[in-house]
């Protein structure tokens, strides 16, 4: 499934990729609190949740240049399309909270 190059993968992946992404920062950084307590403090200070889903987006710049230089250009453009609308989301939240 990985090695094909289609436009649905790149969203599903780049969708996906980020969402390991947070929780990856959430085992790293808050792993002495209950997933819970972490969401309470997300919704305490907004301007964390914003940082985090930034830094999740890391995630996709990883897999993005994984398929960039694979040269599979359309899963890479399904990437960078999920990549823009979580960029537009974290712009809204943090302009909205």
């Amino acid at each position: 499934m990985l090695k094909k190059d289609n436009l649905k993968l790149g969203i599903i992946l780049g969708f996906l990729a980020p969402v390991l992404g947070f929780f990856g920062y959430y085992l790293i950084k808050f792993r002495l609190f209950s997933f819970q307590e972490f969401l309470h403090v997300l919704r305490v200070q907004p301007s964390l949740l914003t940082a985090i889903i930034s830094l999740a987006l890391i995630a996709n710049a990883v897999v993005f240049t994984i398929y960039v230089n694979q040269q599979k250009d359309q899963t890479a453009r399904g990437i960078f399309i999920a990549t823009c609308i979580y960029a537009l989301i974290t712009l809204t939240i943090k302009w909205l909270l």
